[in-house]
């Protein structure tokens, strides 16, 4: 009996401690009432999947929330709709303590008190009859809320914590007659810190910006009036008036009027195209320079805007295996640091190395640098910046881990047909009128852009009813019965499977034959043009370390070897069947190449689907080939490619330089403080220093182009 589930997404408002989250994300894992559960630390967006009569699962994320840490609300996101239009709710109202200047000062007073009370017992700290009463009193004002937090933790068995840390190092120091280092530590840690949340909430600010393509309103015609409503209360069919500057609410079609049009935030191109009566809008789209109006296709949910938005949000939860190493790493390295500061606490001094009091003192030291939040933080917030990156490029990646295994694509595969060429089909030649006539009848059962070629070229009404039995051939043609004789329509394989005895047609394209009572008619010849941006695709990838490119498709032999020719393709597989698309792509998997797949068609899902990586074109591309995709390119520019690559290893290389850097700062310091030589200044740095610095290299990602 197969279970039924439900999927659910929460906001963990108030977390801002990374190893926190993975701490958290652990432990729901864990838990036997949910059944998949992914939470992204950079938008702090939690989905989980449970049994669809499970109705405790915010309960139970809040009692493991609760028991990690202190300060975070659970707020249950109840559809698409409420998560799309409250990310900025709870990015900007929330998580922003930095817009204003008087809610900085009140949010930090203790701190800003207890500051100035330091500064006064440095200048003369015989302002209190006991110097250790006005240190501590200052300690308390700055770093109260570690010390408190720190308490809890421990009833809560959450020991060696940052908080759990920071308050033993900093007693300690007390202990041992240091309250200028004690209090100045908490207050160099408490500004450190501010500085690692302000820097997390600008990039989590920064990718909202470039996923900031919702409409807030839409304008409903009612009779002679128009009303300001909410997109997600559009219905189909609804009529809209769109004014110069207003973003489009959702996908609909043009009746009235003409425009120049904004597509920059879907598909990355500056260049504003112009629209007539007619033409498809998707929304996020804006209206340059004319008032229009026009019919909704799509209700919100459905439109582009919330497929882009959902794709982007939700990619997060698919972590790359860098990203999952480093969870995993600092699960192993926190127990095995915690391990050696005990030994190094109390080893050295039983054998007779000095003093417990200076041992124990570099334990601290030791435990304060080793904190892994540097690089739990910093990879994380690295993909997402180059999966934010991508998608203000107009190129979508489902996960982190697409973004990193496109580093390791050595072989490329591409359809032809609306990838590599427009798809926008052209009748070249056609034997006389009554061929163009007779395949225009079987031609309207067929959503083939071939088929739409034809009928464009006919332009004349035909009936669905005109022919009966029609049937398809997939990768052949049709064949019906019209006026109760049989109508043959498709390629020579289809003309030799009804022995139909016919010339077969040398011209370069696609070349459609006719036959009727099992007599050959003539022949239409229908012709494709190549992208521009097709042109040096092969090139530019060999160039950034493609193996091979190879190009599949069901077209004649000679037109595909023409276009592979054109386009410097190094293998071309033509007259395949959909089925044998997907035999190739297996047969090069086999062979241990990491294959990329680009395609735009409904018979390409399979295959897309298949591949280490697929790729659709989002623009006509079928939905089922954008489901079965992992990357989609929204304006069917297969150069995209090349940015894709160029974001994934830039990405790439960023985040390994936090990973290096993080690592060999803490060799370093954990080195310099088993031996005596770092000073708790320098493990400061060590631990919130790192994190700052590897978090403001994480926003470098953004800027990729």
């Amino acid at each position: 009996m197969t279970t039924q589930t439900k999927t659910e997404t929460f906001y963990l408002n108030g977390l801002s401690c990374a190893n926190c989250a993975a701490k958290i994300e652990d432990k729901l894992k864990k838990n036997e009432h949910l059944i998949l559960v992914n939470f992204s630390f950079a938008t702090k967006k939690l989905t989980v999947k449970t049994d669809k009569y499970n109705t405790n699962t915010q309960n139970i994320i809040s009692d493991t929330v609760n028991r990690i840490e202190d300060g975070i609300t659970v707020d249950n996101i109840l559809s698409d709709i409420d998560n799309h239009s409250s990310i900025n709710t709870h990015i900007n109202n929330k998580d922003s303590k930095f817009t204003t200047v008087l809610p900085l000062l009140n949010h930090h007073k203790y701190t800003l008190i207890g500051t100035l009370l330091l500064v006064i017992m440095v200048i003369n700290h015989n302002v209190f009859s006991l110097p250790f009463l006005g240190y501590f009193i200052a300690y308390l004002l700055i770093g109260g809320d570690i010390v408190y937090r720190a308490i809890k933790n421990l009833f809560k068995g959450k020991v060696f914590d940052e908080n759990f840390l920071m308050t033993l190092a900093t007693i300690g120091a007390f202990a041992l007659g240091e309250y200028v280092e004690a209090v100045a530590v908490m207050l160099f840690y408490k500004i450190g810190e501010g500085f690692q949340d302000y820097a997390v909430d600008h990039t989590r600010k920064s990718i909202k910006s470039l996923l900031n393509i919702k409409a807030t309103y839409a304008n409903l015609i009612k009779g002679s009036l128009t009303a300001q409503i909410t997109p997600e209360t559009l219905k189909l069919d609804d009529l809209i008036i769109i004014k110069p500057g207003e973003k489009v609410p959702v996908d609909c079609v043009l009746i009235e009027g003409n425009a120049n049009i904004d597509t920059s935030v879907l598909t990355g191109e500056s260049m504003p195209k112009n629209i007539n009566i007619g033409d498809e809008l998707l929304s996020g789209s804006i209206i340059v320079d004319k008032s229009i109006k026009a019919k909704v296709t799509r209700v919100f949910a459905d439109s582009t805007v919330a497929r882009i938005l959902d794709m982007v949000e939700n990619a997060t939860g698919k972590k790359a295996k860098t990203e999952q190493f480093i969870t995993k790493f600092a699960r192993i390295y926190t127990p095995i640091v915690v391990i050696g500061a005990l030994l190094l606490a109390f080893i050295p001094p039983t054998l007779g190395y000095s003093t417990y009091q200076e041992w124990i003192s570099r334990a601290l030291i030791f435990l304060v640098i080793s904190c892994p939040c540097a690089l739990v933080i910093s990879v994380p917030l690295g993909y997402f910046g180059g999966l934010g990156a991508a998608s203000g490029q107009g190129i979508l990646v489902k996960g982190g881990n697409y973004l990193e295994a496109l580093n390791n694509i050595d072989t490329y595969v591409f359809d032809k047909t609306g990838t590599l060429t427009e798809g926008n089909f052209t009748v070249s030649h056609k034997t006389n009128p009554r061929t163009l006539e007779l395949a225009s009848i079987l031609e309207i059962h067929s959503t083939h852009p071939i088929a739409s070629s034809i009928l464009k070229d006919y332009n004349q009404q035909v009936s669905h009813e005109a022919a009966t039995n029609v049937k398809e051939f997939p990768g052949e043609g049709l064949s019906g019965i019209y006026n109760n004789q049989q109508l043959i329509v498709g390629n020579q394989k289809l003309m030799k499977r009804f022995n139909i005895t016919f010339s077969e047609i040398t011209l370069i394209g696609t070349n459609i034959y006719v036959a009727y009572d099992n007599h050959y008619v003539g022949f239409i010849n229908i012709t494709d043009t190549i992208k521009k941006s097709s042109i040096n695709l092969s090139t530019s990838l060999k160039a950034l370390g493609a193996k091979q490119t190879i190009m599949l498709t069901g077209d004649q032999k000679e037109i595909a070897t023409q276009v592979a020719s054109d386009l410097k393709i190094d293998i071309v597989y033509s007259e395949l069947l959909p089925q044998d698309k997907l035999t190739h792509v297996e047969a090069l998997i086999n062979n241990n190449q990491r294959v990329l797949f680009v395609g735009d068609g409904i018979n390409d899902a399979p295959v897309l689907a298949r591949a280490d990586i697929g790729v659709a074109m989002g623009g006509v591309g079928s939905d089922a080939a954008i489901e079965a995709a992992d990357i989609v390119i929204m304006n069917d520019d297969p150069s995209k490619l090349i940015i894709a690559k160029r974001i994934a290893a830039k990405t790439r290389n960023i985040v390994i330089q936090n990973i290096t850097f993080a690592l060999i700062v803490k060799i370093l310091f954990l080195s310099l403080g088993a031996l005596g030589e770092a000073t708790m200044y320098q493990a400061i740095f060590a631990d919130v220093g790192v994190s700052l610095l590897a978090v403001l290299n994480s926003l470098r990602t953004l800027k990729i182009r």
